[in-house]
């Protein structure tokens, strides 16, 4: 785990994964590479050590669903923990905050993950966000001629 750190701080890379011998750096904002990895290349998450920036609620639902079997997060939301520890994932954290802000307020994540009660559920709704999110970049804007 401490080379993952290491690589986490020094690469400035917001997530980092080793698994099957293989170490991989990825740099998209938010959840955006957790969720690729779960959707697109899953056998990368199942029994790996992660180092991350930032672990939420969402974030801790996707790494248990993908089956992560160890986390670091350099900043981790209190929202996350229970879903760790029941899901019996050791974890870390640099700094331990009450919830994932951004500018403007509380994680957008962090609010739409708020009702679910089980990791299972979170990527469920997280999901939903994403393809409505997916649907509005890809559908053109609608001129109004009156």
């Amino acid at each position: 785990m401490e080379s993952l750190i290491a690589i986490l701080r020094e690469q400035r890379c917001s997530l980092v994964v080793s698994n099957h011998g293989t170490v991989t750096t990825y740099n998209k904002p938010g959840v955006r590479d957790l969720e690729h990895l779960l959707d697109h290349k899953p056998e990368v998450l199942r029994g790996a050590t992660i180092a991350d920036k930032v672990i939420g609620k969402a974030a801790a639902a996707m790494v248990i669903v993908g089956g992560v079997k160890e986390v670091y997060a350099e900043v981790m939301s209190k929202h996350a923990i229970p879903f760790l520890d029941e899901a019996g994932i050791p974890y870390r954290y640099g700094t331990l905050v009450d919830a994932i802000v951004e500018e403007g307020g509380r994680c957008q994540l962090e609010k739409i993950s708020a009702p679910a009660t089980t990791p299972e559920e979170t990527v469920a709704l997280l999901r939903t966000h994403f393809a409505e999110m997916q649907a509005k970049r890809n559908c053109p804007e609608r001129i109004n001629r009156d």
